[in-house]
C-alpha cells in the first residue's frame, strides 16, 4: 500500500525489539497498550505530518493504531480513555452476545424503515446478518438487543476490553442508541482489533464479511470510493454528541486497512454529523495515508 505499508513494516520490526505492556486490568484489554513515544514516533511522525497537515478541522477527532500490535501511532483525541457513546459500533458487539445464546445462528430479518424502528425511512428490506452490519439497519439490531440483557453483553465486554454496560440496561442501549452505554475511545479501537484477531472463531467471519461490504456499498462507502490500492473493513455509527459546544449529534468510523490482514487501524470522530458521512472524511484520511 505505498508508504502505509512501507512504514507498517518497518514497524513491525522495531516491535521485535521492544516489550509488550498490558492494558489495565480493569478492562481486560486483550491488546498492549502504547510503548515509550521513542519506539512509536519512527512511524507516528510521518503519519502525524500528513494527519495533522491536511486534517487541521476541530471537527474532526482520530486515533490510529497499528493493527498488529494495538500500539496507538498518532491521537488528536482529547481524552481517549474517557468513555463516550459510540452510536452503532457496538453493533458487532451486540450480534456476537446474541449469537452466543442461539447457537451461532443469525437471524434474517425485514427492515420496514421507520415502522420497524429504523433510521433508513424507506427501510432496508430482507436482511441477514452480513447486510444488516454493511447498512447498520437499526431494525435489525433492535430484534437482537431485544433479546439481550446486560448480563448477556458484559461477558463480550470483558473478553473484548470493553466497558461492561450498567446491570440495568436492557434493549436498544445494548445496540448502541442513546448514551446507556459508554466506552472509551481506545477500547473501542482496540476491541475491533481483537475482533478481527478472533476471526475464525464462530459468529465473527459474518460481521468481518459485513464491514467489508460497508466499505463497498454501506454505509462505509466514502471510505471504500476512497482507496486507492486496497479494500478495507469498515463499521460506521452516529452517537449523541459529547462535545463542548454539542450538535445534534457525531459521526463514528472504524476503518482497517487492508482487509484481509489490516496493517492499520483508523478511528475517526467527525463532529455534528451521521457516521455515513464522516466515513468521507475518513476516506480522505487513509487514501492520504496510502499514497
Amino acid at each position: 500500500m505505498g508508504a502505509l505499508r512501507r512504514l507498517a513494516a518497518f514497524l513491525a520490526g522495531v516491535f521485535l525489539l521492544v516489550p509488550q505492556v498490558c492494558a489495565p486490568a480493569q478492562t481486560q484489554s486483550v491488546l498492549p497498550r502504547e510503548p515509550a513515544a521513542q519506539t512509536k514516533s519512527l512511524f507516528a511522525q510521518s503519519a502525524v505530518q500528513v494527519l495533522e497537515r491536511e486534517f487541521t478541522s476541530s471537527e474532526i477527532s482520530f486515533l490510529l493504531l497499528d493493527a498488529r500490535s494495538g500500539v496507538l501511532l498518532s491521537s488528536r483525541w482529547e481524552e481517549p480513555e474517557k468513555p463516550i457513546p459510540f452510536g452503532s459500533l457496538v453493533k458487532p458487539f451486540t450480534a456476537l452476545a446474541y449469537a452466543e445464546s442461539h447457537a451461532f445462528q443469525y437471524p434474517v430479518h425485514l427492515c420496514r424503515g421507520e415502522a420497524s424502528g429504523c433510521w433508513q425511512i424507506r427501510g432496508h428490506g430482507k436482511l441477514d446478518i452480513v447486510s444488516a452490519i454493511a447498512h447498520s439497519c437499526n431494525s435489525y439490531f433492535r430484534v437482537l438487543a431485544a433479546a439481550l440483557g446486560a448480563g448477556a453483553m458484559q461477558p463480550v465486554a470483558r473478553r473484548f476490553g470493553l466497558e461492561e454496560p450498567d446491570a440495568e440496561i436492557s434493549g436498544a442501549p445494548l445496540m448502541g442508541l442513546g448514551e446507556g452505554w459508554r466506552i472509551a475511545p481506545l477500547h473501542m479501537a482496540r476491541a475491533y482489533l481483537e475482533l478481527v484477531r478472533r476471526r475464525e472463531q464462530p459468529g465473527v467471519r459474518e460481521l468481518l464479511a459485513g464491514m467489508g461490504l460497508s466499505a463497498r456499498q454501506g454505509t462505509g462507502a466514502g471510505v471504500g470510493r476512497a482507496l486507492l490500492h486496497s479494500d478495507a473493513l469498515v463499521k460506521t455509527g452516529t452517537a449523541p454528541c459529547t462535545h463542548a459546544h454539542p450538535a445534534s449529534g457525531d459521526g463514528f468510523v472504524i476503518v482497517l486497512v487492508p482487509a484481509a490482514q489490516p496493517e492499520l487501524l483508523l478511528l475517526v470522530c467527525v463532529h455534528g454529523v451521521p457516521g455515513a458521512t464522516a466515513a468521507v472524511t475518513a476516506g480522505r484520511m487513509v487514501h492520504r495515508l496510502e499514497e
